[in-house]
C-alpha cells in the first residue's frame, strides 16, 4: 500500500522544486543544457532558460496555493494509477500534468517522450530530491496498459490513436492546437517586442506559440517586422533555417505574395497554423467579426494574445509562454477531472 502524502506535503514539494530551479548551480544547468540539447537539437539554451522560468513561475508556492484554493483536496485517497503519455515537442512540457496528478494524491505512470526524456526525467528526479516522498508515487514506464485513467497529449494523428486505445478509460485527449495574437495598431514597440516572445520561443513548436496574427490593416507589417528583427537569432538553429529556406522556396517558385524579413516568411492565409519559419496573418475589419471567426475555431486555438482591456479574454503580450497553474491545456480543468477519479 502506497503511504499517504499531506496535501501540504505536496505543495511544499512543488515549491522546493521552485526554488532549485531559480538556484540551480551553474555547472548543473549547463550540464542539463548540454545533455538535453544533444538528444534534441530544438532544445537550445534560450529555450531551455525559457522552460525553467516558466517553471519556478508555475511552482511559486503562491501561485500554487491560489490555484488549489478553488478545490476540495483530499488529505488521504485511494490513490488511482493514472497514465500520461507526454509531449516532445518543448522542454517539460508535460510537467504540468505530472503536477496535477501528485498533488491530487494519485499515482503517475509516465510515459517520456523520445523528444524530452532527459530534460523531463531531470526534473523528476529532482522533485524526488527534494521530496523523497514522491518516489512512490512516480513510475516511468515505456507501455501503459491498465491504467485507472489516461491524460495524452499529441498531434491529431496521435489522438485519434490516442482514443481508440484510451477512450474506453476516464481520460484527457489532447490534440493539435495553436495561437494567436490581435493587434488594433495602437500597440507600443515595446508590446510588439513581447509579442516576439510568443512567436520565437520554442521555434513556433509550442501550442501556446502564436501562429498567426489579425492586423486592422496591412500598413503595420512592415513596421511589425521592423520590430522582431531582435529575434533574428532563430536562424542560428539549423532545423529552423531549413524550415524558413524551404518554405520561402516554395512561395518563390509558385509565385505566392509575401513578405520576409531574412528570417521569417509572412503570408495571408485563412489557416490558423502556419509552418514553422512562417507566420500567417489576417486584415480584420471589426471585433464582432474576430468573435465569430474565434468561436467557431474554438477547438483548435489555445490562446488569444492581445490586448486584455479590448479582449477580456486575451493573454497580455509576452505571457503566451508563461502559463499559472490554472491555465490549464485546451481549458480542461484536469485537476477536476483528477480528484473525481475517487
Amino acid at each position: 500500500m502506497t503511504a499517504c502524502i499531506s496535501s501540504k506535503e505536496r505543495i511544499n514539494g512543488f515549491s522546493k522544486l521552485g526554488l532549485l530551479i531559480i538556484n540551480l548551480d551553474i555547472e548543473e544547468k549547463e550540464s542539463l543544457f548540454r545533455r538535453a540539447n544533444n538528444q534534441n537539437s530544438w532544445f537550445t539554451e534560450v529555450s531551455m532558460e525559457s522552460a525553467l522560468s516558466g517553471l519556478s513561475l508555475l511552482l511559486e508556492k503562491e501561485n500554487i496555493e491560489k490555484w488549489l484554493s478553488e478545490y476540495s483536496i483530499p488529505e488521504s485517497t485511494s490513490p488511482k494509477k493514472v497514465g500520461i503519455l507526454m509531449a516532445g515537442n518543448i522542454p517539460g512540457v508535460g510537467f504540468h500534468d505530472l503536477m496535477c496528478v501528485l498533488i491530487s494524491g494519485n499515482i503517475a505512470v509516465v510515459k517520456l517522450s523520445s523528444s524530452d526524456s532527459f530534460f523531463s526525467k531531470w526534473l523528476i528526479d529532482r522533485l524526488v530530491e527534494v521530496a523523497p516522498e514522491f518516489e512512490k508515487f512516480i513510475l516511468i514506464e515505456e507501455m501503459l496498459k491498465g491504467m485507472d485513467a489516461y491524460i495524452a497529449t499529441g498531434s491529431d494523428n496521435s489522438a485519434r490513436y490516442f482514443n481508440y486505445y484510451f477512450g474506453k478509460y476516464p481520460s484527457i485527449i489532447r490534440a493539435n492546437r495553436t495561437s494567436i495574437a490581435i493587434l488594433t495598431g495602437e500597440e507600443s514597440d515595446n508590446e510588439l517586442d513581447k509579442l516576439g516572445l510568443d512567436i520565437f520561443l520554442y521555434f513556433g513548436l509550442g501550442c501556446r506559440n502564436v501562429s498567426k496574427i489579425f492586423v486592422k490593416n496591412v500598413n503595420q507589417l512592415q513596421h511589425f517586422l521592423d520590430v522582431m528583427e531582435k529575434y533574428n537569432w532563430v536562424a542560428n538553429n539549423h532545423k529552423y533555417l531549413n524550415n524558413y529556406e524551404y518554405n520561402k522556396s516554395i512561395y518563390l517558385v509558385n509565385r505566392e505574395p509575401h513578405l520576409d524579413n531574412g528570417f521569417l516568411l509572412m503570408k495571408e492565409s485563412k489557416d490558423l497554423v502556419s509552418p514553422i519559419g512562417v507566420l500567417f496573418y489576417e486584415v480584420y475589419s471589426s471585433e464582432a467579426e474576430l468573435s465569430k471567426l474565434f468561436q467557431a475555431n474554438e477547438s483548435k486555438i489555445q490562446c488569444v494574445v492581445g490586448d486584455p482591456e479590448k479582449y477580456p479574454d486575451a493573454i497580455k503580450f509576452g505571457e503566451a509562454q508563461y502559463p499559472k497553474p490554472w491555465d490549464y491545456a485546451d481549458r480542461v480543468d484536469t485537476m477536476k477531472f483528477l480528484l473525481a477519479l475517487d
